[in-house]
């Protein structure tokens, strides 16, 4: 069985309710392959549905350490830090969160295919040109 295919079994025990044996899983996953981000990310989530938060903590913040900027980690740990109680590291990894999503933004407005028009908003943000001159009608004119 690959490693894909094992991870795939742990999201599909995750997806029924099935939390013990999907973190049996995980682990069966990170232990072949420490730096298996989803399977850490997933794990962490696997142990705050059972209830667990110190340990959803502890496995959310491995997360973190293999991806500091990612948004999703953040998010998790400020769920997982809010269930446990810790408003402040909860609102410290809410607000990471959100500067992730900003990063991600800025990058994705940078890129080459958005300046070429790939991203709709962009026009929108453009001012519109003036309208052109209309001048009176000048009878005096012939035509």
């Amino acid at each position: 069985m690959t490693l894909q295919e094992q991870y795939d079994d742990a999201m599909f025990d995750f997806s029924r309710g099935d939390f013990q044996n999907a973190i049996a899983r995980l682990k069966a996953v990170l232990a072949a392959d420490p730096g298996h981000f989803d399977a850490q990310l997933a794990l962490g989530m696997a142990y705050y549905r059972r209830g667990d938060y110190a340990t959803a903590i502890a496995e959310g913040l491995k997360a973190e350490q293999l991806r500091p900027r990612e948004q999703l980690a953040h998010t998790n740990l400020s769920l997982f830090y809010m269930k446990a109680g810790d408003k402040q590291k909860a609102e410290h990894h809410g607000l990471q969160a959100k500067i992730e999503s900003w990063r991600a933004d800025a990058a994705k407005a940078n890129e080459p295919d958005a300046k070429a028009g790939g991203d709709a908003e962009l026009p929108m943000a453009r001012p519109k040109p003036p309208p052109p001159v209309k001048f009176p009608s000048q009878p005096w004119k012939k035509k």
